[in-house]
């Protein structure tokens, strides 16, 4: 194994490593539906920004770069309070079985100031969007989203959350349907979900974190969470379900996404991801 891969865990088959010093490898803005003209597009994603490849340049000490390299994927909010952003890879699944995601991330709000500001990202997230194959019996698209609330209002908060609420959808044509199913609505707590991820103490510096997701395409559920040292308990997880959508069979996206809580631009950034398969 390469010492690129050796920091993961991953199973049998290795499906996507993704590491950004090779550049985006898959990972485009998470652009909303249109039909017609742009005007039909959704707010929460008329807001969304590209995601760009990276140094993480600074003020203090030049340029942050990576764990073993310089570039990472970055993804940044506008300077709106509840302005969201996020990035997303597009794929579909052959088998359908068990899977893993493992990253290395971390987040920060934009450095205007000199002092830690802990509490500026409102919250980092990750998704999958699911759908089974056209030939599976009352075929499901299923969406497993998770999100660490870093802060509200000023309150350092920092406790992971599940969304299994279904946006209403708004159709726009025959073809094509739209649902901001990242909206800062419907979020519940995930048991035992209360988690302090390491904020270094001034406002320029990052920490990088672990996180590992594993899934069965089988059944389309989630069957463990793991961020850093911490394994939580998914007994009281649920995931986003709703009946099949046309035009999506077999899809397997991956999204990741930060939002910010104050008129500040707040990103996240990963330095690496690999997706790998029983």
């Amino acid at each position: 194994m390469t010492p690129e891969l050796s920091r993961f865990e991953p199973l049998k088959r290795i499906l996507a490593f993704d590491d950004f010093d090779r550049g985006h490898c898959g990972w485009v803005q998470h652009q909303g539906n249109y039909d017609g003209d742009f005007d039909s597009v959704l707010p929460g994603y008329a807001q969304m920004q590209p995601p760009m490849l990276s140094t993480l340049p600074n003020w203090d000490f030049g340029s942050h770069g990576g764990i073993d390299g310089n570039y990472v994927l970055k993804v940044q909010t506008l300077p709106n309070r509840g302005a969201r952003t996020s990035c997303v890879k597009r794929l579909t699944f052959r088998e359908a079985g068990a899977i893993r995601l493992e990253f290395y991330f971390t987040f920060k709000p934009e450095a205007t100031a000199l002092t830690l500001s802990e509490t500026d990202v409102r919250s980092f997230g990750l998704l999958f969007d699911l759908q089974s194959g056209d030939a599976t019996p009352n075929g499901e698209r299923v969406m497993p989203h998770l999100r660490f609330l870093n802060a509200r209002d000023g309150d350092h908060v920092q406790k992971w959350q599940f969304k299994r609420a279904v946006e209403k959808a708004a159709t726009l044509s025959a073809k094509s349907a739209t649902h901001d199913h990242m909206a800062d609505s419907g979020w519940e707590d995930l048991p035992g979900g209360t988690q302090k991820l390491c904020y270094n103490e001034i406002p320029t510096k990052v920490n990088w974190h672990y996180g590992r997701i594993d899934l069965d395409l089988r059944d389309l559920r989630v069957t463990g969470f793991r961020i850093n040292d911490r394994v939580h308990d998914m007994r009281n997880f649920a995931e986003m379900r709703m009946p099949a959508w046309k035009n999506l069979w077999c899809m397997l996206n991956i999204l990741f996404f930060v939002e910010t809580d104050v008129d500040k631009r707040a990103w996240a950034a990963l330095d690496s991801v690999c997706l790998s398969a029983e």
